[in-house]
C-alpha cells in the first residue's frame, strides 16, 4: 500500500513499523477486488455508537433499505452507545459491538482488527470521525477489498485527518456539494474521488401534524445534540431577546451530548429557566415537531442536518445558520430562513419574524414539505449508494 509523501503521523509510524504502508507520490484509486458472483457483497457499516443522531438515522435507513438480493448489510459499534438499538431490530439490521466500554480504546481497535481479518468484508464504510481515522488504517491493514470514507459536517475533514488519510480510502461520500467543494479546495481530494449523496427522509413517517394546533402554547424547537458545534451558546443568547418580546414563547432543546452541563449552567445563568426545556434525545420526535411553531438550528459546523429534513417533512418552517450545506437544504424566503452564525440578534430576529407572522409560517412549513418530499427521499439516498458501491466492486 502506497500513500502520497506527507510527514508521518503516529499512526503512520505503526503501520510502517509492520510493514504495512510505504512512501510514494502515487496511490492506485482501485486496490484488487474480490466478489464471488451471485453472492451479497458484504457491506459493513463501522460507527463509533448507535445513540440518538442524524448519521445514525440515516445508517439504519440506509442499512434497512439495500437491496437485499445484491447486498448483505451489518453494523459494527467501537462503543457500547446503543440508544437506536430497538430501531435496528424492528428493521432487521444486524448490529454488532466490538466492545462494552463507553469509549473506544486499544481493545475494541484489536477487536476490529481480528474482525476485518476473520470476517468477509467487501465494503467498508465509515461513519463519524474515529471509524473514519482507524477504519481507513485498518481497513487497508487488512487488505478490505473498497474502503469508503465519509463526511456529514463543516468541521469532519479536519478531525478525521483528511489531509493526510484520503488516499487510504477509494472513494468518498458527502451529504452536501459544500463538502465536498471543502475536501477538494482545502484537503487536495480529487473531485472524481468525492461523491454527493443528500440525506433521505421517510415523508410517509414524517408528516404533518394530525391535528391542527390553534389554542396550544407556542414552542420553538431545537433537536441538536449537546454539541460545540450545534451552538447553544447563541441560540440561548437569542432567545433572551426572543422572549423579552413573546413572554408567553417557551424553547425546547431536544438532544443528548457532551455539553448538557454547560448548556444547563447557560439555561440558568440567562434566567429562562422556567421558559427553557432540556429534554433528552428521543426515538421519535414527531410529537416534539408537531406541538412547535418553528424549529431552530445555531450550528457553526453542519453538512446537511437529518433534523432540518425531518421538520421540513412535518411541515415547520425553519430558521438556521447560512453554514456548510444548510443554504443548500433551507432556501432563504422560501422555506426558511438563514442568518450569519453566531450572531444572537440576527437570529432572534428571524425567530421573532416567523413567530409574528402565521401566514409565513405556513407559507414556509408547505414549501418545506414539498421540498422534502421531491428532493430528499429515502429511496433516491439509497438507490444512490446502491450505484456507487455496484461501480466500486468493479
Amino acid at each position: 500500500m502506497h500513500i502520497q509523501g506527507w510527514a508521518h503521523s503516529g499512526p503512520f509510524r505503526m503501520l510502517q513499523a509492520h510493514g504495512a504502508v510505504t512512501v510514494s507520490r502515487k496511490f492506485p484509486e482501485n486496490p484488487a477486488r474480490s466478489k464471488v458472483r451471485g453472492v451479497p457483497a458484504r457491506v459493513v457499516l463501522l460507527l463509533e455508537e448507535l445513540n440518538f443522531g442524524g448519521t445514525q438515522r440515516q445508517v439504519l435507513e440506509l442499512g434497512s433499505h439495500l437491496d437485499p438480493s445484491r447486498f448483505s448489510v451489518e453494523i459494527w459499534l467501537l462503543t457500547a452507545g446503543n440508544d437506536m438499538a430497538s430501531l435496528a431490530q424492528e428493521r432487521n439490521v444486524p448490529v454488532r459491538h466490538l466492545t462494552d466500554a463507553n469509549w473506544v480504546n486499544p481493545s475494541s481497535l484489536g477487536v476490529l482488527w481480528r474482525f476485518l481479518r476473520s470476517n468477509r468484508t467487501d465494503i467498508l464504510v465509515l461513519l463519524t470521525v474515529i471509524p473514519n481515522i482507524w477504519g481507513r488504517l485498518l481497513g487497508r491493514l487488512a487488505k478490505v477489498p473498497v474502503v469508503v470514507a465519509t463526511c456529514r459536517q463543516s468541521g469532519g475533514p479536519l478531525r478525521q485527518h483528511d489531509w493526510l488519510l484520503w488516499p487510504l480510502a477509494d472513494h468518498h461520500v458527502v451529504n452536501a456539494e459544500d463538502l465536498r467543494t471543502q475536501l477538494t479546495r482545502d484537503f487536495g481530494v480529487p473531485r472524481c474521488r468525492i461523491t454527493v449523496i443528500p440525506n433521505g427522509v421517510d415523508t410517509d413517517f414524517f408528516h404533518p401534524a394530525p391535528n391542527p394546533r390553534k389554542g396550544q402554547r407556542r414552542s420553538v424547537l431545537c433537536p441538536a445534540r449537546l454539541h460545540p458545534d450545534k451552538d447553544h451558546k447563541t441560540l440561548i443568547a437569542a432567545f433572551k431577546h426572543v422572549a423579552a418580546e413573546h413572554p408567553e414563547v417557551e424553547l425546547r432543546i431536544v438532544g443528548n451530548g457532551p455539553h448538557r452541563d454547560i448548556i444547563n449552567e447557560l439555561v440558568a445563568a440567562s434566567g429562562l429557566a422556567r421558559k427553557i426545556s432540556l429534554i433528552p434525545g428521543q426515538k421519535d420526535l414527531r410529537p416534539y415537531f408537531w406541538e412547535s411553531d418553528l424549529t431552530v438550528l445555531s450550528s457553526i459546523h453542519e453538512g446537511l442536518p437529518n433534523v432540518i429534513l425531518e421538520a421540513m417533512a412535518c411541515g415547520l418552517p425553519v430558521v438556521a445558520t447560512h453554514v456548510s450545506g444548510l443554504p443548500e437544504l433551507v432556501e432563504h424566503g422560501k422555506t426558511g430562513l438563514l442568518v450569519p452564525p453566531q450572531n444572537p440578534a440576527a437570529l432572534a430576529a428571524a425567530i421573532s419574524c416567523l413567530l409574528d407572522d402565521e401566514k409565513l409560517r405556513e407559507s414556509f412549513g408547505r414549501s418545506g414539505r414539498e421540498t422534502a418530499v421531491v428532493k430528499y427521499s429515502i429511496q433516491s439516498m439509497v438507490k444512490s449508494h446502491e450505484s456507487l458501491f455496484t461501480r466500486l466492486l468493479g
